[in-house]
């Protein structure tokens, strides 16, 4: 499924919100009946738990705790340390290298998806994959895939019901600071992970909101979405036909469909993991192009086709 940060925030319109939230409750109710043991979640950051100071491509975290950001909940995530460092271990043996940290700081890149689903985003123990979708270079997808499949692969030892979750996306490209144009307080915050003060959290909201709305109605220099992309990539994901990301490179996504349409990547490990089992079948399908959340807004749901 697609975040943002503009779903709690005001300014989008109404009927977007309540689409946007029938849809959702069609995937509670999805979720309510498998009823999971445990959720594993892929997921990107914003420069709120991972920095340029060290930015691994992967990373599993054994203890995790949400900081807060655009209203979400702050504190300690329900982490089972020990399936979280035997899936790191596995991973690691499978031939993906991938960092642990067992204090990770996680976003509304994941907890909103935990508070979407549940209602509270410490209901279900819960494993966070971090995946770099923001901070260049990134590495190629291929290997992101190869992650999905070697999480997929663990996951199947422990005789357990377990939601996979892919937390990005589609098409997007918001006003994201960078190493080459990030102002110095900006710099510090990318670089050294300096905290926000209440203020620069406000303000930061607040050019969210206010960029949103430019956006929205065609005043924004930032990089339009594109649906037909969106769409594409939904196509291969319903036909199981993730392979063929392999042969993507990263300026050409950039290209299509914006910077943070890395964020795809969230979803390719997560299908990938499925797929590591057969052939499956997505039930839910829920697309909508939203230029009041600066984004191509998207939701699936999928089961091994057995």
């Amino acid at each position: 499924m697609s975040h943002s940060p503009l779903l709690n925030l005001p300014g989008p319109s109404p009927e977007l919100l309540d689409d946007i939230e029938s849809a959702l409750a069609d995937t509670r109710r999805y979720v309510a009946e498998f009823d999971p043991d445990l959720v594993v979640i892929f997921s990107p950051d914003h420069y709120n738990g991972f920095f340029y100071r060290t930015m691994p491509p992967f990373c599993i975290g054994t203890a995790a705790r949400g900081v807060g950001d655009y209203g979400t909940y702050a504190g300690p995530l329900n982490v089972p340390a020990d399936i979280a460092t035997d899936c790191a271990r596995a991973v690691l043996e499978s031939g993906i290298d991938v960092a642990i940290s067992a204090s990770m700081d996680v976003d509304h890149g994941t907890v909103q998806p935990l508070e979407k689903l549940f209602g509270d985003a410490t209901a279900r123990p819960v494993i966070p994959v971090f995946i770099n979708s923001v901070a260049t270079p990134l590495g190629p997808v291929r290997r992101v895939r190869a992650l999905g499949a070697a999480v997929g692969t663990f996951l199947a030892t422990l005789g357990k019901r377990v939601l996979i979750v892919g937390s990005g996306g589609l098409s997007h490209d918001p006003p994201v600071p960078t190493l080459a144009s990030a102002p110095p307080a900006a710099l510090d915050r990318i670089v050294h992970g300096v905290p926000m003060t209440t203020e620069q959290r406000q303000a930061r909201q607040t050019a969210v909101m206010d960029a949103a709305r430019a956006f929205a109605h065609g005043e924004s220099p930032l990089q339009p979405l594109n649906p037909e992309w969106d769409a594409a990539f939904l196509e291969l994901v319903d036909g199981n036909r993730l392979a063929e990301v392999d042969g993507w490179s990263n300026t050409w996504i950039e290209q299509q469909a914006g910077h943070s349409a890395h964020e795809v990547r969230t979803w390719i490990a997560a299908f990938a993991a499925l797929a590591a089992h057969g052939p499956y079948r997505t039930t839910q399908r829920f697309y909508r192009a939203a230029p009041e959340l600066i984004a191509g807004f998207a939701i699936r749901t999928a089961v091994l086709d057995v």
